[in-house]
């Protein structure tokens, strides 16, 4: 189980991102949660499997208004009893 905190630039506000994040997350099995930030970029920690992670990343990316021009992205410890994957 890892865990990474990603910030997505581009055009990743107003075009669903946040709910097509969630909604892969939970097909997925992965916990976490999205955020948008006051620079018009999202915040997501995500935590599951390598391969899960790197599912949900793509299903985001192939959304039809969602354009992601660049990401920084770190690990974090995982969380134990996270149960769902949220947006605030």
């Amino acid at each position: 189980m890892v865990r990474r905190r990603i910030v997505f630039y581009g055009r990743v506000q107003g075009v669903g991102f946040r709910w097509r994040a969630r909604h892969a997350a939970a097909l997925y099995g992965c916990t976490g949660w999205a955020r948008n930030e006051w620079d018009g970029s999202v915040t997501m920690e995500i935590q599951g499997t390598k391969e899960a992670i790197d599912s949900v990343i793509a299903a985001v990316g192939n959304g039809s208004f969602i354009h992601v021009e660049s990401t920084e992205e770190e690990s974090v410890p995982p969380v134990d009893d996270e149960r769902e994957f949220t947006t605030e």
